[in-house]
This record gives structure tokens, sequence and C-alpha cells, in this order.
């Protein structure tokens, strides 16, 4: 509940800022609000009719494992496709969240209190209860980490800012189930005595190393001459240029009247002092200005991180 109300207060209430990137979706925040709700309580929806229906029988587990993966990937591409990244990456996880939530609310607890009843009466115990319980919580132990990961993402700008975004969101959820297996099916293997299933989580590990592999930085290289020899600008010359870029993209948030984050950098000084957090967010990982909003272009992120490494090398960069 508190989770939710901080949901309602930054995002829902702030929906033009967090919500929405006009890069990605151009619409008013009162219909995002109403998207970003639906995604809350249609997953559920979705959710619980899939498990009350393709749950039963011998590989009914199976097969709703196999649809519920299917539906958290369309789930999230189409969050993606909607949302700016960092409140896509964060519906996807508080859709999860909700889901377990319910999972509790809804059949877990009641059906163990008609067992309980059931016992305290004497009369026979409806196993549908027990299987639903096994069967919602089995459910939300693999979505634990995930949801997790999800949840804490709007501190990965690179990931969630990546052009395939939905596709960096799954391959982490993914990773992190895999790990998750690894741990239920430990607790097997320790009773029966056997080794550790630790293809599991290796399968893990080795799929987020992947990814990290994919999301790498491409290391900066010096430009090939060709043809008439040119001057590499100055960092006084990279300055002025970053200087106007700031001004234009960044300052209407850091400046003495609102500095956002404690940062300011309306005047030369505080730019240099900031140029560390400058090229941290808006250089690599693009989570500045916030979801965009005021259209800084890659070239201008190119020229913002030229001269941070310029101003580096001069050893002007600080206080």
């Amino acid at each position: 509940m508190t989770g939710f109300a901080l949901f309602t207060v930054l995002y829902l209430f702030n929906a033009g800022t967090f919500l929405i990137d006009k890069s990605v979706m151009d619409w008013s925040p009162v219909a995002a609000i109403h998207a970003a709700l639906g995604f809350l309580v249609g997953f559920w929806l979705v959710y619980d009719v899939v498990c009350r229906t393709l749950g039963r029988g011998p590989r009914g587990d199976a097969i709703v494992g196999a649809v519920l993966l299917a539906v958290v990937v369309a789930a999230s591409w189409l969050a993606c496709q909607l949302f700016a990244g960092r409140a896509a990456f964060l519906l996807v996880g508080a859709m999860l969240a909700t889901t377990m939530s319910a999972n509790v609310f809804f059949w877990i607890i009641p059906g163990q209190r008609k067992v309980v009843a059931a016992i305290q009466a004497g009369q026979p115990v409806d196993p549908v209860h027990g299987q639903r319980g096994k069967q919602r919580s089995v459910h939300n132990t693999y979505f634990t980490l995930p949801v997790l990961f999800a949840m804490l993402s709007n501190h990965y700008g690179w990931a969630y800012s990546h052009p395939h975004n939905w596709l960096v969101l799954v391959l982490i959820m993914l990773s992190g189930a895999l790990i998750r297996q690894f741990f239920v099916a430990r607790h097997k293997t320790e009773v029966a005595g056997k080794p550790a299933p630790w293809h599991w989580a290796i399968a893990g590990v080795v799929l987020l190393l992947g990814v990290a592999v994919w999301l790498a930085p491409a290391p900066v290289s010096a430009p090939v001459a060709s043809g008439a020899v040119t001057r590499a600008p100055t960092e006084a010359e990279l300055f002025v240029q970053a200087q106007a870029i700031v001004a234009q993209r960044c300052v209407m948030c850091h400046n003495d009247q609102m500095a956002n984050k404690g940062v300011a950098l309306h005047t030369p000084d505080l730019l240099r002092k900031g140029a560390q957090q400058v090229y941290q967010q808006a250089v690599v990982l693009k989570a500045m200005p916030m979801n965009n909003a005021t259209q800084i272009t890659e070239a201008e992120r190119k020229l913002l991180g030229d001269w941070f490494r310029a101003v580096s090398q001069s050893g002007a960069v600080g206080p």
C-alpha cells in the first residue's frame, strides 16, 4: 500500500514528467494515468484467468508458466512503446508486485482460512485450496527477483534508455528467475542428498554477463584524419558550446532558484564543478534530462562528452 501511494504521488501526480516521453508516445497525462493503472489491473485479470483455466492437469504448471512468460514479454514490450523507459520498467515491476499481493489477498490467505475452518469443523478439506495456494506461492517466488530489479531500475539509466529497453528488461528479469530457480531446486537436492543444481545459477549469471557486454559503451577512439588536417577544438572552445547546450537543456531545472538534487549549473564555475555529474547523467547514463523533456540530441550529448574528456585532461574538473 505504501509503495502504491509513493507511485501515485510521484508518477501519477506528475504524469507529464514521469510517465510521458514525447519521443516515445505523445499523449495526454490523463490517458497515460489510465493506461498505467490499466497495466496493474489488466495483468492481474489475465494472470488469474490463465491460472484458473490452464493450471489443471499433469502439465498444467508448465503450460501456465509458458503462457505467463509470453504475457510478461508482451507487457514489457507494450509498456516500453507507451511510456518513458524509466516509467515502463517501474510499471512492469509494479504489475508483477500487484499480482503477488493479489495472490496472497485473494487466494493464499483465504484458502488457508477455509482449510483451517474445515479441519476445525471435522469436515473433509477441499484439495483445490492447497493446489491454488501452492501454484500462486510458486509464482510469487519466481517473481521476486524480477520485481526487485524492475522496482529499482530508475537508478540504471543505461538499461531503460537503451533503444531495445524492453528486451533488456525481459532478459534481466529472466536471469533473476533462473537464479531464483537455483535456490528453489537447491532445497530439493539437499533433501535428496544430490549435488546442488548450479547449472541454473550459471545460466542466470551468464545471461546477466551477456546483457552487460551488450550494453557496454563502445570505447572512445581518436578520429582518423583523412585529407586535410583539421585542428581539434580547444577545451575553451568546447566549453563555450557545452555551456550553450546546458543553458538550453539543463539550467531550467538546475539553477539558483531550483537546484534539483542539489545540482546547479547556471554559472561557468558551477558547470565546471558539476562536469562529472553532467557527463555521467547526460552522456553515459542518458538519464538526464528526465525523459528527455528538453529534447537534447545525440550530437549534443557527444559534444558534452568531448568537453568533459577535454576538461578532465586539463585538470579543471571539480570544485
